[in-house]
């Protein structure tokens, strides 16, 4: 996998790309397992083939160490019946790994370099997972990847910065992403993890639930005004005749849950909530204090 969006230029001997491909593909049980040694052909045939000195088109490709691409697949419990998205897919691997050994149903890579397409495409084919790993030569800020259950991704924190709001906007909850080495700024990671001695990050896209929220059954009138700040979440609940601070709110993907207390003035009682946010726009799921408990269905005010 590659970093392939930057705008800087930065110089790679032949002999550090050699190295970085022997090294990262051949000293691992996985990369045995379901990198075979094709990989390091491929990087260096294209190092024969390119200059001594050769500058990226926005990045260098760097490999991605076969132990941390499996571990990147777990962390986003890739698993069969997902679609997933490699942003940066350099010579494949990812997409490759995906298919053939956690069994994804269909996986694209997207690079801007179309060396690294053709070589990803020999790779897969080379595997015998071609039917279902497909590679495009595209810029990422102009590929639509909506679809998506699962992104992967080996850019830059700035790259990632800029490709944020479209993740947050346009993937569907709960939708998993991974990142090798670059956060993504103030949003925090949900996971952390170390593979091979590189970072690794992982997010669910939350749901969005900033605002004001009525049940608009006679029964309780439970209200919700909540702020968002990514997966953490803040406000207040009205409910059981009385108004309590949410404490402890937090989203995974479209799964809304926190605790909320009263001022502690003959209140100490929590109130805890577990629900989810429905496709059709609504909050749905359990409020519950001491040993009484209801049900809420609540829209957004308008």
């Amino acid at each position: 996998m590659g970093c392939t969006r930057a705008r800087s230029l930065r110089l790679i001997t032949t002999a550090d790309k050699e190295r970085t491909a022997t090294q990262m593909i051949s000293h691992s049980r996985f990369g045995r397992r379901t990198m075979p040694m094709l990989f390091v052909a491929s990087a260096l045939a294209f190092s024969a083939a390119t200059l001594p000195t050769a500058v990226a088109r926005d990045v260098p490709y760097v490999p991605t160490p076969p132990g941390a691409v499996e571990k990147m697949l777990e962390m986003v419990a890739a698993k069969p019946g997902d679609v997933l998205y490699d942003l940066g897919s350099g010579d494949g691997r990812i997409v490759i790994a995906a298919v053939k050994d956690f069994g994804v149903e269909r996986a694209i890579g997207i690079d801007i370099d179309p060396r690294r397409t053709e070589e990803a495409i020999a790779n897969a084919e080379a595997a015998g997972v071609a039917d279902r790993a497909e590679f495009k030569t595209a810029d990422l800020f102009e590929t639509d990847f909506r679809d998506a259950d699962v992104v992967t991704m080996y850019l830059l924190t700035r790259v990632n910065l800029r490709l944020r709001p479209r993740l947050l906007q346009e993937l569907k909850p709960g939708t998993r992403l991974v990142s090798h080495q670059f956060k993504m700024d103030d949003w925090k990671p949900d996971a952390e993890a170390v593979a091979e001695g590189r970072l690794l990050y992982h997010w669910v896209v939350p749901a969005q639930v900033e605002g004001r929220w009525r049940d608009r059954s006679e029964s309780e009138g439970v209200e919700l005004s909540m702020t968002q700040k990514f997966q953490e979440v803040a406000g207040t609940v009205t409910a059981f005749g009385r108004e309590r601070k949410i404490e402890n709110g937090r989203l995974n993907g479209d799964k809304l849950s926190f605790e909320a207390r009263g001022d502690g003035q003959g209140d100490s009682a929590a109130v805890r909530f577990e629900g989810r946010v429905t496709e059709e726009g609504t909050i749905e799921g359990r409020l519950a204090m001491n040993d009484k408990t209801v049900p809420v269905r609540a829209s957004r005010d308008r």
